[in-house]
């Protein structure tokens, strides 16, 4: 006999699912990660790696079968794929992991979204996870359909929480996380963009994650946010913490509302997503997306650190893997 719990993990090869498998290796579970053949693999020892996609049934169903919770953080966006790749992976995925978690003996699944299917509404300064907004452009739209999925299976008796987390920040994120040092860090980058978000380091939405798993009531969401900051802001504190050299040239929202005509007139022309952004997301892009992660502070115990607090894990692997 033994108390280990089991935890299958899709997304397990990105961003946050690496950080999470490491965490729950950590805390003494055993993990069943998915992975595709192709994906390169965190180089962590205990993982028991199935080889295979959401769309291979029967590597799935044996991934989720008998595990105490799933994880489901596979997902896709425009930067890397077609909106009709992004609506596949990311909802027909989803499907294919609740198909394989009602055929299975499965105890949990925690189902992690985006805080872009919420927007402030009226004169809200910051958004909740009442505040369902209309969804913008394919990724949203994508995950918006998953999450009715998800809230569908908890109605019909399956245990299921979805997390939202905000922008996540911290070692290993090429994209966003490199993108921000950047700002701050590099005299090459004279500009910063306009508006703000809630910026939450990976580590913190990893605890949002198990505290969702914990304490989570089925059928319920949860935002796991951070600091809502504008980019001047954070860029600022970043050059601060870090002796970097700050970007100190706003780009003009009108800039940025231009390219949004210009990139679906590329996307016309090309008869595919040459951009990832279109008119309505480039007008998106300049606002302060603002959220409060209140609920998951007084249901779940759900707590983050300021920005500073991930810097210097966040900094070491910086310089030496993306610089």
């Amino acid at each position: 006999m033994t108390d280990q719990r089991t935890a299958a993990v899709t997304g397990a090869t990105g961003f946050l699912g690496s950080a999470l498998c490491e965490r729950l290796l950590e805390e003494g579970w055993e993990v069943r990660g998915l992975s595709r053949p192709t994906s390169d693999r965190p180089d962590l020892e205990g993982i028991d790696w199935y080889v295979g996609d959401l769309f291979d049934d029967e590597t799935l169903r044996e991934l989720v079968d008998g595990a105490d919770t799933v994880f489901h953080l596979a997902g896709i966006g425009l930067w890397s794929a077609g909106p009709e790749t992004v609506h596949r992976v990311n909802v027909d995925g989803t499907e294919r992991v609740l198909e394989a978690c009602r055929a299975g003996d499965v105890g949990r699944l925690v189902f992690t979204s985006t805080s872009g299917t919420r927007r402030q509404s009226g004169d809200d300064e910051f958004a909740d996870e009442t505040d369902v907004a209309e969804p913008i452009g394919a990724y949203q739209e994508s995950k918006a359909e998953a999450e009715r999925l998800v809230d569908e299976y908890a109605s019909a008796g399956g245990d299921a929480v979805t997390v939202h987390p905000t922008s996540i920040f911290g070692p290993g994120d090429e994209e966003f996380t490199a993108q921000l040092l950047a700002m701050g860090l590099e005299p090459t980058m004279p500009a910063y963009l306009p508006g703000g978000l809630s910026i939450v380091g990976v580590s913190d939405v990893v605890d949002g994650l198990l505290l969702a798993d914990e304490r989570g009531t089925s059928g319920e969401h949860y935002i796991l946010g951070g600091e809502n900051l504008t980019f001047d802001q954070a860029v600022s504190r970043i050059a601060h913490a870090t002796d970097g050299s700050p970007a100190r040239i706003p780009v003009p929202a009108m800039a940025i509302h231009a390219a949004g005509p210009v990139a679906e007139a590329a996307s016309a022309v090309a008869d595919v997503r040459v951009f990832p952004f279109d008119r309505q997301m480039a007008k998106l892009a300049t606002q302060r997306m603002f959220y409060t992660s209140r609920k998951a502070e007084r249901e779940l115990g759900y707590e983050y650190q300021p920005i500073e607090a991930h810097l210097p894990e966040t900094m070491a692997w910086y310089r030496e893997d993306v610089q």
